[in-house]
């Protein structure tokens, strides 16, 4: 005669409702560790976590205490606030370092380039210079079509300016001490001084545009890519011939800076 252990209904609701429990705390972490993510504020108190989440602050105080366990959440004993931890930041580290940009700029490229009937492109910056790395060409006749992979220095043309406006001042001054401002056209500033009063103006404006600085003929817009940490690593520009682009340039600035906004928030960038 054998011996066999039969599970009760009674068993086994309490294992179900003990399985639901599970996934809602779960859940609940999962919720408190997200709004660290997207929250603008360096920390976060136990308070302001439980009115955000509409939690207790005994149950906030038990999920903190479980992602602490884990190094996911780190705590101030002075201050008592919370903000990420070591194990959080590695999570974040071993996305970015497996994100590819010209994937992840793909779509936004092509949409820019339907809704602008122009070339759409992705530039990178590397060291004292940035390059093309993607483009979106149209179907036009007469249409630009950019060289990928060529470097080309950050004073000149949209995405360059895009992307060394947003540099650092002292990185801004490195480059034009280790560099003169040398002209590829009659459009392209070589005045220190008035670089720096178009710098201003595109950080104020939050894009950059080019009448052949760069190119002859070419009519350029470009916004800056950040990452996760604040700093400018592309830039994504719309160009085409001056003689169509130049008087529907300023139409296009705003879903230019719109697709740049977008890849940077993928980046982990918090405006």
């Amino acid at each position: 005669m054998s011996a066999r252990t039969s599970v009760r209904p009674a068993d086994a609701a309490d294992e179900g409702d003990g399985q639901s429990r599970s996934i809602a705390a779960v859940e609940r972490a999962m919720d408190v560790l997200l709004l660290f993510g997207r929250s603008n504020r360096p920390d976060l108190g136990v308070t302001e976590i439980a009115a955000e989440l509409g939690l207790t602050k005994a149950a906030v105080h038990r999920i903190l205490t479980a992602l602490r366990s884990r190094e996911l959440i780190a705590a101030d004993p002075v201050t008592r606030r919370y903000s990420l931890g070591h194990a959080a930041i590695a999570l974040g580290r071993a996305y970015l370092a497996r994100t590819d940009l010209r994937a992840m700029a793909g779509p936004e490229l092509r949409g820019l380039a339907a809704r602008t009937k122009e070339t759409a492109t992705l530039s990178v910056r590397r060291g004292d210079t940035r390059l093309y790395v993607e483009q979106v060409v149209p179907e036009q006749e007469l249409r630009i079509e950019v060289s990928l992979g060529i470097p080309y220095p950050l004073h000149a043309g949209g995405p360059s300016k895009a992307i060394l406006a947003f540099l650092r001042e002292e990185e801004v001054e490195g480059y034009l001490s280790r560099h003169g401002l040398e002209a590829l056209t009659d459009k392209t500033i070589t005045d220190p001084a008035k670089l720096h009063t178009e710098l201003a103006a595109i950080r104020r404006r939050g894009y950059a545009t080019s009448y052949g600085e760069r190119q002859e003929g070419a009519t350029s817009i470009a916004a800056p890519v950040f990452d996760h940490g604040g700093g400018v690593i592309a830039a994504i520009g719309v160009s085409g011939p001056s003689t169509r682009f130049k008087s529907h340039l300023q139409e296009s600035a705003p879903l230019v800076v719109e697709a740049a906004d977008r890849l940077s928030a993928q980046l982990g960038h918090r405006r």
